[in-house]
């Protein structure tokens, strides 16, 4: 596939078109920030003209795209001003939805966030593992960004049935260099309770991004993506006992398998997770 992907110059953004080109992809980044070359474009998200410029021709660098990856954005909270990460980040996201569907682009991927489950969980889950079946709970301005870019998209597919927009709610994103840290984690475990010990290795992040453009499964569909096991050495059951110990189980759990659920991914995209902290450490 000739893709554009968004974000290109991120921490999983770099990943993403490194993973997509080795599998035979021709993927052109799109960011507002990069070093030029031939697979690269300077653009800023949120002024639309560039982006449907950007999606429809650049001079000899491409003409025209068969998906699109939208991983642009400011990436968490806390960064910038509130009000400007929810402004960039809904423009943003609007930009390049809406000129992917008029450019009659059908295969889209786009960030969504782990957040809207309800991080930092202050307010308990309503249950273990979390999945996609419960109404979002957005907590800060970046995370009702998100929530709002999932319903943005409900509605663009809606008035264009062909269109295929995978959401995928990444955990929070891992490389190889950031595990040596991991093992300290173990000493309080409110230090990573916010996203229920979770987390993704940016390989892995690239994976469900090929898998979902592979399927294209018309309308929006949201996905948890994250790693199969847990940030942690200490067991589900001591972590939840300790900082969940009202919140329902449902299932089994195993003893350091991951409490944001992938079966949903898993089973709609074929997804799973071939990278651990654990192999790295």
């Amino acid at each position: 596939m000739r893709i554009a992907l968004t974000g290109a110059s991120g921490k999983l953004g770099t990943v993403v078109a490194r993973e997509l080109r080795a599998q035979g992809h021709t993927v052109i980044g799109l960011d507002v920030v990069g070093t030029r070359a031939p697979d690269f474009v300077q653009v800023d998200l949120t002024d639309y003209g560039q982006v449907i410029d950007a999606l429809t021709a650049v001079g000899d660098t491409h003409d025209g795209f068969d998906a699109v990856v939208h991983l642009g954005a400011i990436p968490a909270p806390g960064i910038r001003a509130d009000v400007a990460t929810f402004h960039n980040n809904i423009t943003a996201t609007f930009n390049v939805l809406w000129a992917a569907v008029r450019l009659g682009i059908t295969r889209i991927v786009t960030a969504s966030s782990e957040t809207v489950l309800g991080l930092p969980f202050d307010v308990p889950p309503p249950y273990v593992p979390v999945d996609e079946e419960y109404p979002a709970r957005p907590e800060s301005t970046y995370s009702l960004s998100k929530h709002l870019e999932e319903q943005l998209a409900v509605q663009l597919t809606r008035w264009n049935p062909a269109v295929s927009i995978s959401a995928l709610r990444f955990s929070n994103v891992m490389v190889p260099e950031d595990y040596a840290r991991f093992p300290s984690f173990d000493a309080d475990p409110l230090l990573r309770k916010w996203n229920l010990w979770g987390y993704i290795d940016a390989r892995d992040g690239a994976q469900a991004v090929e898998r979902a453009l592979e399927a294209a499964i018309p309308g929006l569909n949201a996905y948890i993506i994250a790693a199969a096991d847990t940030v942690m050495t200490t067991p589900n059951s001591a972590l939840l006992d300790a900082v969940f110990p009202d919140v329902p189980v449902h299932g089994e759990i195993g003893e350091n398998t991951t409490l944001l659920s992938i079966d949903k991914a898993r089973r709609m995209l074929g997804y799973e997770p071939l990278h651990s902290w654990r192999d790295e450490v």
